[in-house]
């Protein structure tokens, strides 16, 4: 039995750590898939993950093959027992949208001759330029609902717990291709569905109000829905947003009954977000807000992230947090974290030396994600394979079944012959690392301190904009200049660089008050909506300090003048100043602030607040565009320019406002990203990562107590450590160590030495046995082990037990 509850997910009742490694059955050679799901297990996965591609099992219409009739390699069902037989779960991944570089994104070709008017049209007719659909065409669910009766009555029988299936993937990236395109599905079928939600929604003289349509009317109605004119082009923003993600539920709740109908459920539907672009996340919260509410609709979904990131470094590593974290505010309450395609390998996509990724990458995200709660990850891609030529050849260019030529995967782990590459190791040594104290860590939360970070989903719901609307233009520029880059790389990466580990609120759809954190950080553009500025203002009232990165709000999301919030703080905006040619603005420190050297910067936003402390100035003007203020029982730190990320002034700033952090360090240099995960218990590891490439030695204290009874200790360049406090392993507890755990059995613990003279300090009754590679002191139930082993010359170190 599988279950989802308290942000974990458990088998037969207990807490699973569930480490899949994505390999394409497809693309490999049947005498093949042996080896690769050795070094699957070899890495220390549990579980296998696969897309299964509609355009090759059933690439003749009504000819479907799951068995390897046409090709040895298809033969899906083979591939999931050999899976079995190797004591593997399973994780499912059957589209119809798979993408993969496959072409059409995974979809037959005769589905588009079959129903060519599920080629979406977009604004302003324009056909599309992605290989998208209507996801609700009758025709197209007709033959997605044949599609899955095959699929899913095939692994019925493979279900946990009659065998090793333990989740299914629905659809995959869903409302991307739009996003990424900007063409909103515009179809006739759309339009008529999109009419009728917005004659539900609103009023007959509300919907007038908002838009002078003639409803009734189809052609005209259709051509002012995909021309839409300036007078009501801001509401069919967010009406358009709104339907979509209605829409994209719709169509998950479809493809889940079919699933069902079939055979196959009470395991975990899964849907894939999208969203990070360039190596960085400041897109990915756009997948969240497109699939709110498919995974928040009922229970049995679960959420995964899409991570595509390059090195983890300190110019990025708050990204990953932060999505994390918005990730777990929007969920319901039993839903935990995954990651269903976590990227890993070297970064060579287009096999033309075009990446070469440290080799700490994977070992960072993995180290990462694990401390913040996930409990799934999925490594996209394990493992590479070859693309054959289609059998009917359709004289595309190479007529193979992918885009990327003869090799897929080049920047896999494990490349396209079976090579490892040099990522490999490290990846593994996580994953091991992970596995061994599974048991622990799939029960285990973050600690937080008393912060949080505000989310608002509508300020990601900018995937659809009219080419030739200025209103648009101008409200999404806006958004998008201040609901994320700047205040993720100023406050978020300022906050974990000193020790704060904090969690994400949605301000919008969700009641919060100072009891989910004292201190909420907000990203501010000067659109927010009036409900939004209104709670902000009650959470003051009741005692709790927001700081405000970005703008003091001025107008609602409609653009309407909307002041709510700035009245409650005593604000008036006075103009804007911007770094242009040849006036390089600058903004200086005033107030309680601690002195700092001038700043330059790009923006600030002039403020009149007379009843307020200014804590930042414009240079030559004295504008204020820094200040604290009083609200009610709370406070206000407003930035209202464009700060960059100087330690020491939110230093000051977050001493002043009273927060504090619970786990801290002495090392005078940053770059070191800390965290712990505990459990009811009481047991808890430590998670430290040296972003950078040279070696730092520190204390490590806990709410003021140094921990590892104060010794330094020595992190070293680019290595990530999970250090446990207190843990208990069969009849032994780890009280605390320098090394973190690698494996345990019942008479041995196996682990890996970060230091010069590493100290395991165990609680047992069991005697430890003699070793020429550390040495052992007894202080009554308490036993002290000191390494004889430098941890960069031998890391491995076992402690047997008489």
């Amino acid at each position: 039995m599988i279950e989802i509850k308290n942000k974990q997910i458990l088998i037969d009742g207990k807490p699973q750590l569930i480490m899949c490694g994505e390999i394409h059955y497809y693309r490999l050679d049947r005498e093949d898939w042996q080896d690769r799901i050795d070094k699957l297990k070899m890495a220390g996965c549990n579980a296998v993950a696969s897309y299964v591609p509609w355009l090759l099992h059933e690439p003749t219409e009504g000819e479907i093959d799951l068995h390897g009739n046409t090709r040895p390699e298809l033969d899906l069902e083979a591939f999931i027992d050999l899976c079995n037989e190797n004591g593997l779960y399973f994780f499912l991944r059957p589209g119809p949208f798979i993408m993969a570089e496959m072409k059409n994104e995974g979809l037959p070709y005769w589905i588009y001759k079959k129903h060519p008017e599920i080629v979406p049209v977009g604004w302003d007719e324009n056909p599309a330029t992605t290989p998208t659909v209507d996801y609700l065409h009758p025709g197209y669910l007709q033959d997605v609902k044949k599609w899955y009766k095959a699929i899913m009555e095939m692994v019925a029988p493979k279900v946990y717990p009659k065998g090793n299936v333990i989740a299914v993937q629905l659809d995959n990236e869903i409302g991307m291709l739009s996003w990424v395109s900007n063409t909103p599905d515009l179809t006739d079928v759309t339009l008529e569905d999109f009419s009728k939600w917005l004659q539900e929604k609103y009023e007959t003289a509300e919907l007038q109000r908002r838009y002078p349509i003639d409803f009734d009317n189809k052609e005209a109605r259709d051509k002012a829905l995909r021309s839409p004119s300036e007078e009501y082009s801001l509401f069919l923003l967010k009406d358009l947003g709104y339907y979509m993600r209605y829409r994209f539920a719709k169509y998950v709740a479809e493809l889940r009954k079919y699933s069902e109908a079939y055979g196959v459920g009470d395991i975990p539907f899964v849907i894939n977000i999208h969203g990070t672009s360039a190596g960085r996340g400041f897109t990915f919260p756009i997948g969240i807000s497109q699939l709110y509410e498919s995974y928040t609709q009922e229970e049995g979904y679960l959420s995964g992230s899409d991570i595509y990131f390059g090195d983890l470094t300190v110019t990025d590593f708050q990204d990953y947090y932060i999505i994390n974290g918005f990730m777990d505010a929007v969920h319901p309450p039993d839903q935990p974290l995954t990651s269903v395609e976590f990227n890993c390998g070297d970064g060579n996509f287009g096999d033309n030396l075009g990446g070469r990724i440290d080799p700490s990458a994977a070992d960072f995200r993995t180290r990462m994600a694990i401390a913040q709660g996930n409990r799934l990850l999925n490594y996209y891609l394990f493992a590479g394979g070859r693309n054959y030529r289609f059998d009917e050849l359709v004289h595309d260019g190479n007529d193979r079944i992918a885009i990327t030529g003869e090799h897929h995967g080049f920047a896999a782990p494990v490349g396209p012959t079976g090579k490892l590459n040099y990522t490999f190791p490290r990846m593994a040594r996580s994953i091991q690392t992970m596995m061994a104290v599974a048991d622990k860590l799939a029960a285990m939360n973050e600690e937080r301190d008393d912060v949080a970070f505000a989310f608002i989903p509508d300020y990601y719901m900018t995937e659809y904009r009219y080419p030739h609307s200025k209103k648009m233009r101008e409200i999404l520029a806006n958004i998008e200049a201040n609901r994320g880059a700047g205040a993720w790389e100023s406050v978020g990466r300022a906050l974990l660089l000193l020790g704060y580990r904090f969690t994400a609120l949605d301000i919008q759809n969700k009641q919060f008050t100072k009891e989910n954190a004292a201190v909420l950080v907000v990203p501010s553009a000067k659109y927010l909506d009036q409900t939004i500025q209104s709670k902000l203002v009650q959470y003051m009232n009741e005692g709790g300090t927001i700081i405000l990165y970005g703008e003091v709000p001025q107008f609602d999301m409609e653009g309407n003048p909307c002041t709510i919030l700035a009245e409650a703080l005593g604000i008036e905006e006075m103009t804007e100043r911007y770094d242009v040619d040849r006036y390089w603005l600058s903004v200086y420190t005033s107030g309680w602030v601690e002195a700092r050297p001038e700043k330059r910067t790009h923006f600030a936003q002039a403020l009149k607040a007379p009843n307020a402390y200014a804590l930042i100035k414009v240079y030559g003007t004295g504008e204020v565009c820094g200040l604290d203020a009083t609200v009610g029982n709370g406070r206000a730190i407003v930035l209202a320019a464009a700060y960059p990320c100087d330690l020491d002034f939110y230093r000051s700033i977050f001493k002043e406002i009273g927060l504090t952090a619970g786990l801290t360090h002495d090392c005078p240099e940053h770059g070191i990203f800390s965290t712990a995960s505990v459990n009811s218990k009481g047991e808890k590891f430590i998670h430290l990562l040296n972003l950078d490439g040279f070696d730092k030695t520190f204390r490590i204290y806990s709410n003021g107590e140094t921990l590892l009874d104060g010794k330094e200790f020595l992190l070293q360049s680019k290595d990530g450590v999970m250090l446990p406090i207190n843990v208990q392993l069969k009849d032994c507890k780890v009280v605390y160590s320098t090394a973190e755990i690698t494996k345990v059995s019942d008479s041995a613990i196996a682990f890996r030495l970060t230091q010069a003279e590493d100290v395991i300090l165990l609680r047992t009754e069991k005697g430890v046995a003699t070793s020429d590679d550390y040495r052992v002191e007894k202080q009554g139930v308490l036993t002290y082990i000191y390494s004889n082993k430098h941890g960069k010359v031998d890391s491995e170190l076992v402690v047997c037990f008489n």
